[in-house]
């Protein structure tokens, strides 16, 4: 068995190379890591193409198990751009590579659990939380509250937070609508229900949500259907030997992240009974997936934060006024260049598809992936892959 991490360490954007249960496993289990590799392209005759420190490496496989997670959805507001403001799982992770927040003022906006989780995580290594902005109205996350019933451990979970989180000013029906400073972020100013407020910040923590990462799969060939890769109860994807587990097949955390790719390792090692035994497990997760989603749905409002001259395509400099010209994706890409830099638009793909009621949800990429060298791309020609 091999696997291929972009991170430097087990654990990904959870654990972040914490030792646990899983990760115990994994270095007992005597595969193969190789640690900061990126996969960029599927190649013919059941293979991928990677890099690891500037080199390229071509892997061959009889099974294949993508695990590619999710990254947050921003949207743009006035001032979004400015040094300090950041995705919420951003910062933590930042955080937890060494960068200093201690005594720093953070206010942290958006929608979903992850911003009570991202605010307990910051306060615990020192961060002043000014405030948390939960778009959801409070009838949504009252019902939602209702539901957790059935997850006894997200109960759990939810009061540990907010006891870490006591005297933390938390507002629902709340969103920024811009952030303030010159050179970085000194401020943001949140929509409420008792009207526009303003709160001096160091960083503003932002983040609507995740964007599964479908672009590896897409490109392998496997079905993708409303943003998400399409699998069956073995966790199958439409190629034969490509199973897919994790945020790519729907957002619902870690928990249901661990039993997916427990069901597809059981399936790619032949062993369906095992896997089998894991499916009421899923499936009660899968049900509070779907609460999920239903509690933290977008509201309409966040469509309308941007102006016309807000810059919406950070890698082209593109403000949302050139885009309004177009009618779809397509037509931006070709004539305006909005999702054309580095980032391949997974930045303002998702945003503006929200945005401007666009329904591009296939993951849509070309290979490589990330940008890479041509000596990485030459490769593909003489490079003996690993087995």
């Amino acid at each position: 068995m091999t696997v291929l991490d972009d991170n430097p360490a087990s654990g990904g954007q959870i654990w972040r190379g914490k030792e646990n249960h899983w990760t115990a496993r994994l270095k007992a289990s005597g595969a193969r890591i190789f640690y900061q590799t990126t996969a960029l392209a599927p190649l013919g005759d059941a293979a991928l193409l990677a890099e690891q420190n500037g080199e390229a490496i071509i892997f061959r496989y009889e099974k294949l198990i993508l695990a590619t997670g999710a990254r947050e959805l921003f949207l743009p507001f006035p001032g979004w751009i400015l040094p300090g403001v950041t995705g919420a799982g951003g910062l933590q992770a930042l955080v937890s590579g060494g960068v200093p927040i201690e005594g720093k003022r953070v206010v942290v906006a958006g929608s979903g659990p992850l911003l009570l989780a991202v605010a307990a995580h910051l306060r615990n290594r020192g961060a002043i939380i000014e405030a948390i902005a939960e778009q959801a109205p409070t009838s949504r996350l009252v019902r939602f509250t209702t539901q957790l019933w059935r997850t006894p451990d997200k109960i759990v979970q939810g009061l540990g937070l907010r006891w870490a989180l006591r005297g933390v000013p938390l507002f629902t029906d709340a969103w920024p609508i811009a952030a303030h400073g010159e050179t970085c972020v000194k401020g943001v100013t949140l929509r409420t229900r008792s009207g526009d407020r303003l709160f001096a910040c160091d960083y503003l923590a932002c983040g609507f949500g995740l964007v599964p990462n479908v672009e590896l799969p897409a490109l392998a060939g496997c079905h993708v259907r409303d943003g998400f890769v399409v699998v069956d109860e073995w966790q199958q994807t439409s190629v034969d030997n490509i199973l897919c587990a994790g945020e790519p097949t729907g957002i619902g955390g870690v928990d249901r992240s661990v039993v997916e790719g427990r069901i597809a390792g059981y399936v790619a090692a032949g062993q369906r009974r095992q896997a089998k035994k894991l499916f009421a497990s899923r499936g009660r997760l899968n049900a509070f997936s779907r609460e999920l989603a239903r509690c933290f749905a977008l509201r309409d409002e966040l469509r309308r934060l941007a102006h016309g001259t807000t810059i919406v395509c950070r890698c082209e400099d593109v403000i949302l006024d050139r885009v309004r010209l177009h009618a779809d994706p397509r037509s931006a890409r070709l004539h305006a260049r909005c999702g054309m830099g580095a980032c391949q638009g997974r930045i303002c793909g998702p945003a503006l598809n929200f945005v401007m009621g666009w329904s591009e949800t296939s993951g849509r990429a070309r290979p490589p992936l990330y940008p890479t060298t041509m000596s990485t791309l030459a490769a593909t020609c003489d490079k003996e892959p690993v087995e």
